[in-house]
């Protein structure tokens, strides 16, 4: 695996996202489901920049885990717009790919620090 940070991974996920909102808003005219993805999917490296400077263990597990939360609710909203055609495969299965990657990077880290104690 590369050198590159589950942080620096979200922060390009967010731009994704961001991209994929814009295309569902101007082309697909979808609203609601759009703007819940955005919501989630650019929330994930907004957590993690918290937990860089996390007031203590608990604080730093705390903000790792909402970042994995809300890595799941954005899976959950991808499917949900894949399986109601508003995304093709091959839109689907590109964002897919880098949500599976961001979701286990996270669950390694929160699993990791709950273990350690960190």
């Amino acid at each position: 695996m590369d050198d590159v940070t589950v942080k620096d991974k979200s922060y390009a996920f967010a731009l994704r996202i961001i991209k994929l909102y814009r295309y569902l808003q101007d082309n697909k005219k979808e609203n609601i489901i759009s703007k819940q993805l955005l919501r989630c999917g650019t929330s994930i490296g907004a957590n993690l920049s918290e937990a860089k400077y996390a007031q203590s263990r608990a604080d730093f597990i705390s903000k790792n885990s909402i970042a994995l939360k809300e890595a799941s609710e954005t899976y959950y909203w991808l499917n949900l717009l894949y399986d109601s055609g508003y995304l093709s495969n091959n839109q689907f299965s590109s964002v897919k790919s880098d949500i599976e990657e961001i979701l286990k990077m996270l669950t390694s880290i929160v699993n990791t620090s709950k273990q350690n104690g960190i």
